[in-house]
């Protein structure tokens, strides 16, 4: 992709830097770094480093600020992104050198689409996923999809659609002949609307339940008057978002800091 604009880069090297905040979420932004902290999901709290852009002798001041930013608030892991535009050179195997890992799926492409893709499959309907029974179908479909071993209680399930905000974040669901098989969100910036947790359940996939998901959220991108899709896609992900026409445009590496078991085991 030629001559891509610098915020949707931006967006889709570092997207939790720029994407606008839910609500109970926190970003703090330092000029070496940026931790952003989302509110409580039912599950370990996530927390994420990104936009590193600091020299090689400052890493072990910028791992303890982070540290202590998290410590303050009660959390003792984080993800590490870094994304392609991330300073100083090589910085993931210094992480490594320090006692982090690699994520499960540690190496992210961000794509981006700026044409129109394919239209919705036939026997494929979208919509979005805005009561509190389409949002609990669409998190136990997201949570099979990627192998999470329990459900959330009836309790979780509401306090998380009540936390939801359609204003800056959309979860849609997929149905294939009237059966909800797939779900995805949309966050929307000034710059073009990210897509995220993608997820089919696997006997259902092949039928077109994801290519409908991508093609909704163009349709809400192109509403919105932001005709631009960004994403970063996984080792799964990546071969359907090309057939699609997303074009890749940056590479994150994503490792995990889980400092608190380090230091219970010292």
């Amino acid at each position: 992709m030629a001559g891509i604009d610098p915020n949707v880069f931006a967006l889709a090297d570092n997207p939790n830097t720029y994407t606008p905040l839910g609500r109970g979420d926190e970003r703090i932004v330092r000029p070496r770094f940026v931790l952003w902290m989302g509110g409580d999901g039912g599950d370990v709290k996530w927390s994420v480093a990104q936009r590193f852009r600091f020299d090689r002798d400052e890493l072990d001041d910028v791992i303890a600020e982070v540290h202590d930013l998290l410590r303050e608030r009660g959390r003792d892991r984080c993800s590490w992104e870094v994304g392609s535009g991330a300073r100083p050179p090589g910085l993931p195997r210094l992480l490594l050198e320090r006692g982090m890992v690699w994520e499960d799926d540690p190496l992210q492409i961000g794509m981006v689409l700026d044409h129109e893709p394919e239209p919705v499959p036939e026997g494929v309907s979208v919509r979005l996923a805005d009561t509190r029974d389409a949002y609990a179908a669409s998190e136990r479909i997201a949570r099979t999809a990627f192998g999470m071993q329990y459900e959330l209680s009836d309790q979780q399930l509401t306090a998380l659609f009540e936390r939801s905000d359609l204003a800056v974040s959309r979860r849609y669901l997929a149905s294939v002949d009237g059966v909800d098989v797939a779900t995805g969100n949309a966050i929307f910036t000034d710059h073009g609307v990210v897509l995220n947790a993608g997820s089919t359940l696997p006997e259902w996939r092949g039928r077109g339940a994801y290519r409908a998901l991508v093609r909704a959220r163009w349709d809400a991108a192109v509403a919105a008057g932001t005709p631009v899709l960004v994403t970063q896609a996984g080792a799964m992900s990546r071969p359907i978002l090309e057939r699609l026409g997303f074009v890749a445009v940056c590479e994150v590496r994503a490792l995990l800091d889980a400092f608190g078991e380090r230091e219970d085991a010292t």
